[in-house]
Parts: structure tokens; sequence; C-alpha cells
């Protein structure tokens, strides 16, 4: 594992926001064994059970329980521990939430962002931001095609909304305060990534499908299904994070933090696409019983069809997903059936780790350049512009 990523993040510090959430949790534990000296700040895991407390991280890292919102608490952080690395999660991320609390989703989407480049901005150790988005901030027409990195943003419901002006907030900071033709001074490269709909062992976040599906398996319950003929573009977790790890290595190289300071996808293949109703019928397949049922209860609106380009990160970075649907949702379920049979054993965080050193050992069998050791990319002088 040292080898990954150019072993560009062993002995670093790396401040990690939203790392009691489910992807912060993944990251988080990726980073603390690729050797770096992991900061979390966030407030408490959103749910009980979670990654968070089954992996028991709060023991394997410096664990800060505090709000994106609270800016000087946030700033003490970034001068106490001086991080080199940022990768910003903490967010408000669910949808139908945000009908509900609409003020909230945007205070923690959108000044949560602000504080966070407030504090880089006062913080001379900082060289690479990594600000997780997500695919929902684009403005969706549901057209057949994926979004590519310069199509507009915009939003129907609150949460797609303050995705979009985070990554409007981003690029602003981007010009404003980390432009690379002012590089040499700041020394900062800022880059905003986007991903589609992830799943992964450890997720039990509210009107989540998967999630969803395991709470009522794991208690004899008919699966109550919403919008059955929804297209997500579904995803093992492990994959975008693979993406924000290996852009967040380059960006500190000589010269490249020039050149990838912007918006980029990490995007499933573009092989089978799955409907929600046929992730459910394969996720009760491999658990090895239970059903299903249409839930016709009025829902607030959500996206049917939704899919990101991501020639971009392939094209530049050598990025390429790995599994396909059918290995991401049994990779996904593979860990809950452990975590339910054994009833939170002490072994997640082995078997989590063990799920990371499979993912890498299949990437380098499939050559993917992040996976393999030292790499000199060549890259393109006109990248922004892709």
């Amino acid at each position: 594992m040292d080898n990954c990523f150019n072993g560009s993040y062993k002995d670093k510090r790396v401040l990690v926001t939203g790392h009691t959430g489910f992807k912060g949790a993944w990251l988080s534990l990726w980073l603390k064994k690729l050797g770096a000296e992991v900061v979390g700040y966030a407030l408490e895991p959103p749910t009980s059970p979670s990654l968070f407390e089954a992996i028991r991280l709060e023991d394997k890292i410096t664990h800060i329980i505090g709000d994106i919102r609270d800016e000087d608490k946030l700033l003490s952080v970034f001068y106490d521990f001086q991080p080199e690395f940022v990768f910003h999660l903490a967010a408000q991320p669910l949808v139908r939430l945000s009908y509900r609390e609409p003020k909230l989703t945007y205070e923690t989407n959108v000044i949560g962002t602000i504080n966070l480049l407030e504090a880089v901005r006062k913080t001379d150790s900082v060289r690479v931001v990594v600000n997780i988005t997500s695919d929902k901030c684009y403005d969706n027409k549901e057209w057949v095609y994926g979004y590519r990195e310069i199509d507009p943003m915009g939003g129907y419901d609150p949460y797609s909304s303050s995705k979009g002006c985070a990554e409007l907030v981003t690029s602003a900071y981007r010009f404003s305060f980390f432009n690379t033709e002012k590089y040499n001074e700041h020394q900062v490269a800022l880059s905003s990534v986007r991903a589609g709909n992830v799943i992964g062992g450890g997720d039990w976040g509210e009107d989540r499908l998967i999630p969803d599906c395991v709470k009522s398996l794991s208690q004899d319950k008919v699966i109550l299904v919403r919008n059955p003929e929804a297209i997500r573009p579904w995803q093992h977790v492990l994959e975008p994070l693979s993406g924000y790890l290996w852009l967040g290595a380059l960006m500190c190289q000589d010269g490249h933090g020039i050149k990838l300071s912007s918006a980029w996808n990490f995007g499933p293949p573009d092989g089978k696409i799955l409907s929600v109703e046929e992730v459910v019928k394969l996720v009760i397949r491999l658990w090895g019983k239970g059903s299903y049922s249409l839930d016709i209860s009025n829902h607030p609106h959500e996206a049917a069809l939704l899919k990101l380009d991501c020639s971009k990160a392939h094209t530049v970075l050598k990025w390429e997903p790995i599994y396909d649907i059918y290995t991401a949702v049994e990779k996904t379920i593979l860990w809950y059936k452990e975590y339910y049979d054994s009833y939170k054993s002490a072994k997640m965080y082995d078997i989590s780790f063990n799920q990371i050193v499979s993912y890498i050992e299949y990437a380098r069998e499939k050559g993917i350049a992040w996976s393999i050791g030292e790499q000199k990319l060549k890259i393109r002088q006109d990248i922004q512009d892709m």
C-alpha cells in the first residue's frame, strides 16, 4: 500500500472534515493506512450504528467534534494542526432532509465551505484542498448523456442547489485568492470533485437505497421502494475515493498544482446501468432472502436520471473505475452481512481494511495508474478547457 498514490500521504498532516460520515470514515481509514497523520473535524456520527463507530475510528485518528459552521473553532483546528492536505466532506448530504431543513442545508453546505476556504487562506501550511460536492450540483435536465465539468450549476431542491452554490464559491475562491497564475505566491492547489451515488458497507443514512434495504432485511421487514424506475450512477465508495486521493497526490507534485486546480467528475463505468428496482432485486438475492413493495405515497421531487461524463479524469489523470455495479453491490452486502452476522464485531476494522486492500490489488491487476507505484503523468496544458 505504501506505493499507492506515489506515497504522497505518508507522514503528512491531512485534515478531513466530515470524518464521522460514511464517505469521510472510509477516506480517513484509507489515509491512515497510507501513513498519514489524520485529523478529523465533524459533528457526532449522523447515525447509530455508523461506519465511524463500527471500525472504532475515534481510537485511530485525531478526532475533533465541531460544526463546520463554527468559523472560530474550525480556524483553531487549522492553527493547531497546520494541515498540508485538506479534504472537505462535512455537509448536509440528504435531498429529502433539505426540504425539511433548507436553511440548515445552505448554512452547512455553502457557509461551511466559505468557512473552510477562509481558514485555508489564513493557514500557510496548506498545499492541497479537495472540496467534495456532489453530482447533483449540475442543472439537471435529465438528458441521456453525462454532464461535463463545464456544464452549468443548478439544483431543483435545496440540497442540489446548495451543492451548486458550493461549487460556485469554490470557483470564485480559486480565481480570486488561489489563482493558478499566482501559484508561486500562495502555493495552494484547489479542486472540487463530483461523484454519483456511492454505496458501500457502513452507510446507515436516511432515505438512501442500500441502507433502507439493509435496515429492512436485517429486521425481516418488507423493503419499501420509491421511484423504482429511477437511474442513478451507482458506484462503490472506494471508486471516487481513489479518484480524490489520486487527484490530491498529483496536485502536490511540482507544476501539477497549477494544471489540476479545477473541477472533476468521478463516476462509474458506462456498462450495465441498473434502475432502483433492479438494484433492490440484486440486494435481496445477495442477502439470501427478503421482499419489497412499491411505496406509492407522495414524495418530494427527486431526479429520475443523472449521469456524469468522466472523460476528463480518464484522459488527464488516467483514473478508471474498476468495479461494475454487480461487484459494487456484492462487496457492499458482504460487509453488512459480516456486521450483522457477528453483531458489531471488533473485526469490522479489519474487514473494512481488507476491502481496501482487495480493491488496490484488483486495481493493480488492471494496471490502474494510482495503484502501481511511482507515476509521472504528462498533464495536458489545456485541461481546464476540457
